[in-house]
């Protein structure tokens, strides 16, 4: 594991130079693109978090924490329901991720809003804090869980973590601690705190199950709970990150070797890694989305038709393949939405069939139509040796015809990274699509008009009141 030559040298701890600058991380010092960002990524996710409560994952998981400590002071986002903060965290978090649609920072291979903005708005509400100073906790969170993410190289995956449940919690403390006025002591004992908190298994991905959506805001209610105890004082390990036992050491295990720890407070607050978080153009794992594209390339260029199809190669990272091609039983045939949404076999059947691979494509009716099972039978994947994982996420799609033709598209830069990032006005027509499967279309607006003028608001209290759905 490569040592953060400024740390070591200092004998400062990572951890406590991450909260140096988010402590002193000045408003007036970002700039403005990346406030701007800052806030299409936060309307990004909420829209997703109200499309999300029109799903039983959704509903299930607010009976269980409505259960657990209704009559509290926050607003569930969509359902109104007052709970108690945590829980509040907890169930916003699991409706940013529940559709598997929220952003990805491609290097750190994280969903690093989906646990930050709930611990970040959930706090704001609870010491009244303003738009700005929210943005501005968001903003930090983000710059600690996407460098802290990007160390690994991708590794978490290897060992079957989740990066976004078990990185995802370090940014979601320090943006919470900001909020509550947390010293740098205080906010360094936080992340020590959380360390033993840190949790997320892939092993969802063997039968489909919902746990995956939980990590996020597990994370953010557990940072809630961390920064509490910090500021009263309750005593933390130091090494959080580069300890014998610390976290790069115990969750990665000999991979720590590959790690890299100087990303980790590498150019803080000069270069900001928020612009390089991409917005997901498809409610989908991110590793699918190249093969996807190409695949719907292929079907408009050559006006594909299932019965065309001899079998068809996708060219993966290997990196991703544990994650969307194995086991092939349950890519090949998906049991549910989370399976279709983490396989490569689907995603390009959907694409070459249907030309897309959206929220409809997730309904049952799309993954158990038999032509696309047929065809998912046909689709097998090989490991990309012109790979650039995890700058970009690419993907290639080889088709061979009945006829004898090979067709090939290649996606070398996944749609919505940062080489090839969505616009502005493709981020508002997202939200706005999502928003409108629960919304009427004059709520969606007044929702995304009070997002974007965040930075200008005194109080987040209407706000919360638009997400819940109890105001205009």
């Amino acid at each position: 594991m490569k040592d953060t030559a400024t740390d070591i040298e200092t004998g400062v701890p990572i951890a406590r130079t991450l909260a140096r600058f988010v402590v002193d991380l000045d408003p007036g010092t970002i700039p403005a693109e990346v406030s701007e960002r800052a806030r299409h990524l936060i309307l990004d996710a909420l829209g997703i978090a109200v499309a999300s409560t029109g799903y039983d994952f959704a509903h299930r998981a607010h009976s269980a924490l409505a259960e657990l400590g209704a009559g509290g002071s926050r607003r569930a986002i969509g359902f109104g329901t007052r709970l108690q903060p945590r829980d509040a965290a907890m169930l916003n978090g699991l409706l940013i991720h529940g559709l598997d649609y929220d952003d990805t920072h491609t290097p750190g291979v994280i969903h690093a809003t989906a646990p930050v903005l709930p611990a970040a708005l959930t706090m704001a509400l609870e010491t009244g804090s303003t738009g700005e100073d929210m943005q501005t906790a968001y903003i930090a969170g983000m710059e600690v869980a996407t460098r802290l993410g990007t160390v690994a190289r991708g590794g978490f995956h290897q060992v079957g973590f989740h990066p976004t449940g078990i990185v995802g919690i370090f940014g979601a403390t320090v943006a919470a601690g900001r909020l509550r006025g947390l010293t740098e002591a205080q906010l360094a004992a936080a992340q020590g705190i959380a360390l033993s908190m840190a949790s997320g298994s892939l092993e969802f991905l063997q039968d489909g199950a919902w746990t995956k959506r939980m990590h996020p805001g597990w994370a953010a209610s557990a940072a809630i709970t961390a920064v509490t105890m910090a500021r009263h004082g309750y005593a933390a390990p130091k090494a959080v990150y580069e300890g014998r036992f610390g976290f790069f050491n115990l969750y990665l295990g000999e991979r720590a070797a590959q790690a890299d720890l100087s990303i980790a407070t590498g150019e803080l607050g000069a270069t900001w890694e928020i612009m390089n978080v991409a917005v997901k153009p498809m409610p989908a794992c991110h590793f699918t989305h190249a093969c996807a594209d190409a695949a719907v390339a292929l079907r408009a260029e050559h006006g594909l038709v299932a019965d065309d199809i001899e079998d068809v190669i996708a060219l993966v990272p290997e990196e991703v393949i544990k994650t969307v091609c194995e086991p092939r039983e349950t890519k090949i045939k998906p049991q549910n939405s989370y399976d279709a949404q983490f396989s490569i076999p689907y995603a390009v059947a959907s694409g070459l069939l249907r030309g897309q691979f959206g929220l409809t494509d997730l309904d049952p009716e799309g993954y158990t139509d038999p032509e696309a099972l047929a065809l998912m039978t046909r689709v097998r994947h090989e490991t990309d040796p012109n790979s650039r994982f995890p700058k970009y996420y690419s993907g290639e799609v080889i088709v061979r015809t009945k006829d004898g033709r090979e067709l090939r598209h290649r996606e070398e830069v996944n749609r919505g990274a940062a080489d090839r990032p969505l616009t502005a006005e493709d981020i508002t027509a997202k939200y706005t699509e999502n928003a409108c499967t629960t919304r009427t279309a004059p709520r969606a607006e007044t929702l995304r008009a009070a997002i974007m003028s965040l930075h200008e608001a005194q109080s987040l209290d209407r706000i919360e009141r638009l997400l819940a759905g109890q105001a205009n």
